[in-house]
């Protein structure tokens, strides 16, 4: 009787640490010090159960220890993946979708590491695919207006014309065409050929919906605001705006010769 007591016992400590859940949350890193207990506490602190996989590039400023630091309190939740370099946000995502897939998570989300995107709304977002029936929920600050916090002038109308350029080539009917706060269902992931993606930067982000959308499934936007970050530096540069300019229109004639089907 009381082996059972204690089997029972420990068994409800398991339990009550380790939480089941069928969703992923896949959060790139590269120097976020600043950022990333926090916003692993957040998540954790959701009354829906989430899993997070963080996927650090080698961050110099010990990005990564931080996250060992939690490892052990939040076991069975919680899991890190290092890699050599900075090898771009795409092949982070890649990654971590490789991950997932070979686990039992049906629903599978990004999102960044620096609270422009509010944990909150992963919710919503798995509501959409969960209740509302999308296969791909997205983020949108461009749906209701303009819902950016904190960016200067030229970088919102950068961003919101940089949406419509690409829903004028593409046709797809996005209003944030860039975003990049998703909610997958596990087979689109399953039916894409994720080697096959090319690009590394916000073209990734474009190309995974145009691919998703190309391929039939259901894609549907949940308005968000999203609010630049207050700590840690940004990741934006030139090159990855002008990858995703050229990117597009690659995107877009490359898909007169192929044909869009599951893997």
């Amino acid at each position: 009787m009381a082996v059972f007591f204690f089997q029972f016992y420990f068994l409800s400590i398991f339990e009550k640490n380790i939480k089941v859940s069928d969703c992923l949350v896949i959060i790139p890193t590269y120097k976020e010090k600043e950022n990333i207990e926090k916003m692993i506490r957040k998540v954790f602190s959701l009354e829906k159960a989430f899993h997070l996989l963080i996927i650090d590039d080698n961050s110099p400023d010990g990005t990564a220890e931080i996250v060992k630091s939690l490892l052990k309190e939040f076991e069975g939740r919680l899991y890190l993946e290092q890699r050599a370099g900075k090898l771009g946000l795409g092949t982070a995502y890649i990654y971590g979708f490789k991950w997932a897939l070979k686990r039992q998570y049906q629903y599978i989300f990004e999102m960044d590491a620096d609270f422009s995107h509010n944990p909150e709304d992963l919710i919503r977002l798995y509501k959409k695919c969960n209740e509302e029936g999308a296969d791909v929920a997205i983020g949108s600050r461009y749906i209701n207006g303009v819902n950016v916090v904190n960016w200067p002038m030229g970088r919102v109308l950068l961003s919101y014309y940089a949406s419509a350029y690409v829903r004028l080539i593409t046709r797809m009917k996005i209003r944030d065409t860039t975003a990049g706060f998703k909610c997958y269902r596990r087979k689109v992931l399953e039916c894409i050929n994720l080697d096959k993606i090319r690009f590394t930067g916000y073209a990734f982000q474009i190309e995974m919906k145009f691919t998703a959308w190309k391929l039939g499934f259901n894609l549907q936007e949940v308005s968000i605001i999203f609010t630049d970050r207050t700590a840690g530096q940004s990741k934006m540069s030139k090159g990855i705006f002008k990858e995703a300019v050229i990117g597009v229109i690659t995107l877009k004639i490359r898909s007169y010769f192929k044909k869009y089907t599951c893997k």
